[in-house]
Order: C-alpha cells, then structure tokens, then sequence
C-alpha cells in the first residue's frame, strides 16, 4: 500500500505535534508523509526531507514532503501569511493521492478565519475545498469509531433551518453516496442503513411533525424497492443503544447534533472524519485546531491515530 498523505492544517495549532506522535506510535505498521514547513515542528523533532513519496517507507525519522510557508510559525496565534502555504498542503495532498503515488489523505484542522484573511479561502471549509479539487459537487460527511458511524444528511446549519433545507433530493444523495462508500471503502458487501425521523419519536404518526410521511418515508421507500437495507424512519431517541447498533452499519441522521452527539458521547477521543463521495479516501481528526493547548505537549493524538488507522483500513478495503 502506497503511503499515507497528511497535510499539516494550521501550523500554530496541534496538527503538527499530534502528527509527530501519531508517526511515532505507527510507524511499524503504517507508511505516512507530513506535508508542511518543517520549521512548524515541535522543537526538537527528528525527522528527515523526502521528495519522493516511496521513501517514506525507509525513512528512519518523520518524513517531510518539505513546503516553504515563509516564516516559523507562534503556537496558538494563527499567522494569515501561512494561509496560501496550509492551501497548498492540501491541494498537494490531493495531487499526491489522485495520482496514485499516495493511498489516502489525511488532514490535519485548518483555521478557517486565517485562511479567509490571508487567503481570502472562498470555502466554508475542508470538506468543500476537496470537493472543489476534486470535481465532485456533493459529497458526505461520515463521523466513525469503532462503535458507530453516523452520517448528518444536513450540517453546519441552525436548527430552524433544517426542516426547509432538508429535501428528497439531498436526502437520496446522501443516502446512496453512504451506501455506496461502505461498498467501496469499507468492504461491506449489503450495508445496513437506519434513518433518523427529524421529528421528536419520528413524528408520532403526524402527531409531533409530518416530514417522516411526506418526505423521508417515500425517498427510503423508493430505495428499498432498489434494493437497499434501510430501516426507518426511526425514532432517534432508541437509534443509539447497543442493542440498536448492532442492527445497522451506519446510522443516517437529518441534523448535526442528532447525529454527533451520540458518537462524540461513544467516543469522543477516537472519532474520526471521513468524507464520502470523493474520488479518493480522506479521513480527519474530529476535533479542531486547539490553540489553547498547541505546543504545551498536552494533545491528545487518539484521533489522529485513528484517522491514519482508518485511511489504511479503507484503502486495503478498496484495493
């Protein structure tokens, strides 16, 4: 398997440091390459300049695919002169890995706000900046462990707005990109997928909201008829037992607190972003850029290690 891609997100926040101590902790068993400034590295940092992405695999120290961002970086105060560099990180990372040359990307937080004032970034964040380079216009956010995985059919919206954005048509895309993913990256040949009511006890037949009869009801009826394990929709109030999650290989919620908070609750170290319906694997820390921390040593590298973990077992999966 070709080696990991990681691109370094905001150099002034912990991206860096938990990369470092993710390589140390998989070094025997997983290839990667930090794409970054290497002056961003925690002090001391052993670690060696590649150009190649295969070297990585005999590499005796942390392997960099070297960028230039201008200047060293202050932990916990974002500089916007960096912004272009952490742009270009990511951008590099997709090149590497549309290519061939890398099996997966995995990216580090970025601070929007940098990017916006020293960049003038023209995207909400991450996921859409891939989609764009990518070509893709819609693509799935998927938040996993291993005790669950949920995917929010809406996301980063206030709640008044869900029940007017949320439509049969993102409904259905988001359903069938899931479904496909899991075929394709997660090697689950019949995925099982349950869906989340909008409504408190998935309406109580019309009684408590009428999204699950006129909407959600017939999208997951049409793609039942195409042969899709759906069940639903669901009251999200008993979706998340482990007698429940054990009937299902991904829950499909309608809004983003109704399906993160039950796995940050799981698990709230070892979750992992993963974005589906790209043409390449990409998976992410599930936490942000903690410029309270950065630097002080006190990161917490669970996440990261289960991004990597996860971006291998997806491309070996996928192969």
């Amino acid at each position: 398997m070709k080696p990991i891609a990681i691109s370094c997100g905001e150099p002034a926040g912990i991206g860096p440091e938990i990369a470092v101590a993710a390589w140390q902790a998989l070094r025997d068993s997983h290839d990667t390459v930090w794409i970054g400034d290497p002056r961003h590295l925690p002090a001391g940092t052993d670690f060696q300049i590649i150009t190649q992405m295969d070297e990585a695999r005999r590499a005796t120290s942390f392997p960099v695919l070297a960028q230039d961002f201008g200047s060293p970086a202050t932990a916990g105060t974002a500089n916007p002169a960096h912004a272009q560099g952490v742009i270009d990180a990511i951008a590099t990372g997709v090149d590497l890995v549309q290519s061939g040359q890398a099996s997966a990307l995995c990216t580090a937080p970025i601070h929007k706000a940098a990017l916006i004032d020293g960049a003038n970034f023209a995207y909400p964040g991450h996921t859409e900046y891939l989609a764009a380079l990518a070509g893709v216009e819609r693509v799935v956010m998927m938040l996993a462990c291993d005790a669950l995985r949920v995917v929010p059919t809406t996301i980063h919206i206030p709640l008044d707005q869900v029940a007017t954005k949320l439509t049969a048509s993102l409904l259905t895309d988001t359903l069938l990109i899931t479904h496909s993913a899991l075929k394709r990256q997660f090697g689950i040949a019949k995925p099982r997928i349950a869906v989340a009511g909008l409504n408190p006890h998935a309406g109580e037949d019309g009684k408590m909201g009428t999204q699950e009869g006129t909407l959600i009801g017939p999208v997951l009826d049409a793609l039942r008829h195409e042969g899709m394990d759906i069940s639903g929709p669901l009251s999200a109030d008993t979706m998340f037992h482990a007698g429940a999650r054990a009937r299902y290989d991904v829950a499909v919620c309608m809004y983003h607190d109704q399906a993160l908070i039950p796995i940050k609750t799981l698990d709230f170290s070892g979750g992992v972003n993963v974005t589906l319906g790209l043409p390449f694997i990409r998976t992410s820390p599930d936490h942000g850029t903690a410029f309270d921390i950065a630097g002080q040593g006190k990161a917490d590298a669970s996440s990261m290690i289960a991004a990597i973990k996860m971006a291998g077992q997806m491309a070996m999966a996928q192969a």
